[in-house]
Formats: C-alpha cells, sequence, structure tokens
C-alpha cells in the first residue's frame, strides 16, 4: 500500500481524544483504529501483536539478524480535542508550485506563503490539507503512516537486514496521559524514537519543562446597590492578576527557548474565581523564576483583599534533555542517517512534550522524529506527502545504519 493511501484511510478514523473523560483510553473510537492497525501489523506477519486494555497497540518486527540494537518506534492514534476529526475531507495539492492554497473560498480559509513561510520549502512536494471544516489528523497519523509503511517495506524486503524493530501505538497523547499505561517491559526495547514532529529536517531531543498553576479566588459577594466598602470582586482580582504577569511571557508573544505563561482556562463569579495556566521553560531555573513572579503577584494581592489569592502548581513533565545527554549516540544517529540522505537536520528545541519526554523518564530513552505536518490541531493543518516518504527512508537508513555500525 503506498503511504497516501495508508494516510488517507488512518485520517478517515475520528480518534479525537478528551480532557473531560477519566477512562483509559478517554475515547472508544481510539480502540477502532487500533484494532485495524493491530490486523494490518498481523497482515504484515509482525509477532506478538496486541492491544491492549488501555488500548495501546504493540508489536515486533523480527529480526533477521542480531546485530544492532533492537530499535522502537512510536506513534499515538488520537487527534486534539482543539477541533472535530470526524468526517475528515481531506484535499491534495500535487506538484504544488509555490501558490497561495485555498483550503475553504467560502469561509476564506487559505494557506499563503507569506502568511505561512515554511511553504516555501515545499515547492514540487505534494501537499495535503483539510477542507477547513476538521483538522487533518497529521498529528499523529503521519507517524503511523511512516512507521507502517517501514513495517511493509521490512515485509516486501526480507534482504534488509535488521534486529527486532519494536512499534507501539498509543492513545490519549494529546491530553497528557498517552504514557500512562505504556508497558516498557512488554515493549522490550533498548530505545525508541517518537514520530510525532514536523519538518521531516527536524529532529527533536528537548522540549519544555511543564507545570500547570491553579489559581483559586476567593471573593465577597454583595447586592451592587450596597456594595462599597464590603464587596470584592473575584472576577475583578483575577483581571488585575493575570494582568500583573505582563504580556512579555505569553505563547504569542515567544519563540525558540522562551517561555511562558498561557491562561486558558478563566471561570467564575463575584464569589469565585478559576484561572488555569500552563507554565513552560526549557531551563528549569527559569520556570522557578516564573513561579516565584506568580506568587509574588498573588502576595501582593493577598495583601490588599486578605490572603484571597491561592496557587496550586502542579507538575506535568520534564526536559529530555537531561536524559539525552546520557545516551548522546542515539541522537547522533538521526543526524548520521539525514547527512547520508543528504537531508538538511536541524535539531529543534520542542515548544510543548511528547510520549518520548515521559517515557526517557521511565526509562526509554526517546528523541522524536519530524513526520511532515504543520499547523496542527486546527482547520489549517496541512502535511508534506514527500516528506512523509522521506521519513519512511529516514527511518530505515537509521536501521540500517546501525546495523552495520
Amino acid at each position: 500500500m503506498k503511504i497516501e493511501s495508508r494516510f488517507l484511510k488512518y485520517i478517515s478514523f475520528d480518534t479525537q481524544s478528551s480532557e473531560e473523560s477519566t477512562t483509559s483510553p478517554s475515547t472508544d473510537k481510539q480502540k477502532v483504529l487500533g484494532e485495524f492497525l493491530a490486523e494490518e501489523m498481523r497482515i504484515l506477519k509482525l509477532q506478538d501483536v496486541m492491544q491492549d486494555e488501555y488500548g495501546i497497540v504493540y508489536g515486533t518486527i523480527p529480526g533477521n539478524t542480531d546485530q544492532g540494537d533492537v530499535i522502537g518506534f512510536i506513534a499515538h492514534m488520537d487527534t486534539s480535542p482543539d477541533a472535530s476529526g470526524e468526517n475528515v475531507n481531506p484535499q491534495i495539492i500535487r506538484n504544488y508550485n509555490g501558490q497561495v492554497i485555498t483550503i475553504n473560498d467560502e469561509k476564506k480559509m487559505y494557506l499563503d506563503p507569506e502568511e505561512y513561510p515554511e511553504l516555501k520549502d515545499l515547492i514540487h512536494h505534494d501537499i495535503i490539507t483539510t477542507d477547513g471544516t476538521t483538522l487533518l489528523g497529521a498529528d499523529d497519523k503521519a507517524g503511523i503512516a511512516i512507521i507502517m509503511s517501514v513495517a511493509e517495506y521490512m515485509y516486501r524486503h526480507p534482504e534488509f537486514k535488521h534486529n527486532d524493530i519494536k512499534i507501539a501505538f498509543t492513545c490519549d497523547e494529546e491530553v497528557g496521559r498517552g504514557t500512562e499505561h505504556f508497558n516498557i517491559e512488554r515493549f522490550n526495547a533498548d530505545y525508541a524514537y517518537t514520530v510525532d514532529g514536523g519538518d521531516i529536517n527536524q529532529y527533536n531531543f528537548e522540549n519544555f519543562n511543564a507545570y500547570k498553576a491553579v489559581v483559586r479566588i476567593t471573593g465577597q459577594s454583595f447586592h451592587t446597590g450596597d456594595a462599597k466598602g464590603k464587596m470584592v470582586n473575584a472576577l475583578t482580582i483575577a483581571r488585575n492578576f493575570d494582568s500583573m504577569l505582563g504580556e512579555a511571557n505569553r505563547p504569542e508573544t515567544t519563540e525558540g527557548y522562551e517561555g511562558f505563561y498561557h491562561l486558558y482556562d478563566m471561570h467564575g463569579d463575584v464569589a469565585s474565581a478559576t484561572l488555569t495556566y500552563l507554565l513552560r521553560e526549557h531551563d528549569m531555573d527559569k520556570m522557578h523564576k516564573l513561579m516565584e513572579r506568580m506568587s509574588s503577584t498573588a502576595d501582593y494581592l493577598n495583601t490588599i483583599h486578605d490572603n484571597s489569592v491561592q496557587i496550586e502548581y502542579v507538575h506535568q513533565y520534564d526536559n529530555m534533555k537531561d536524559i539525552m545527554i546520557k545516551v548522546p549516540q542515539i541522537v547522533e544517529q538521526i543526524d548520521i542517517a539525514m547527512r547520508d540522505l543528504g537531508m538538511d537536520p536541524r535539531p529543534t528545541p520542542i515548544r510543548g512534550g511528547t510520549d518520548g519526554a515521559m517515557l526517557s523518564y521511565k526509562g526509554l530513552p526517546c528523541p522524536n522524529l519530524g513526520t511532515g505536518g504543520y499547523n496542527y490541531h486546527g482547520e489549517y493543518e496541512y502535511a508534506s506527502l514527500t516528506q512523509m516518504k522521506k521519513g519512511v527512508e529516514l527511518i530505515l537508513r537509521m536501521i540500517k545504519n546501525n546495523v552495520e555500525a
């Protein structure tokens, strides 16, 4: 099966995860794609194929040599809750020539290279977009398509030398629970790579340190006609709290290694209000400074409003760079293989997290590879089918180099 056909099949499955659900997986529909993938793996003669009770799919491409490491490749099946993944209607632009791409003329949705300059690097690529009503699902069904295409290549080319190759497809990555039930012992790889990035020439071995901050504000509600000197409006305090953090450290004003506060939920009334923030920094000392600023802002407001502001900090994940520096060879393998293929290797910090970051701290070192997808989590998402094909070549080259080392 061509990688294009494979990808189109995978994105036809609605696998949106849910932040509200407490089950694992958070939505049963993720299991439907998992069952399909497990059957496809069996057809390609993978061994030890199973989907566990949490929806995670495992399998092994049996080796034909004991040379080289046992390497794993991991992608996630769920799509983001931020946009619908139901009834995806993809559009394919063949041999892209640099023009403005119309996603949905009626909704005036376009991909303009002046606004999305990465398109300028995709001249002559085959590009797939949404129709403006859903996300595409390249995050991370492009990764799944790449891994399964590698598996098919090995099935059709028994002469290709490799040790056991481990494959896993996880659920609920988009809601931060992708590795909650991942069985590293069952997976049984020396190390692994998540295939869950963007530009195929980029790879990642460092990511944000991450905390969530829940700010709870207690007010005093009185009738507005008799409120002078009595009312303490929790919503006003909430507005002031966020304003005092300033505008410099926000997602919309930062890039690269710059960290931020991200207010993503705010609700309440006069009597009480809750603000929920994501705190992100690559450097933990800088993370502590973000937290100190937030705490000092609360302390100041509490001197005025009688201890009305309380903050709870919740640790989410850590920068995998601290693990990667102990096993530099598994990162170097990416760079070497890219250069062998005439690619333009660009190590890039992730402005977010991956399953690989959490797995690295659980004992499975796991850098991240690109997939050729862009503008994730929304209706402007698109992917380069040409880069997906290059992703297959890259993984095969990494495996080949490892056996021959």
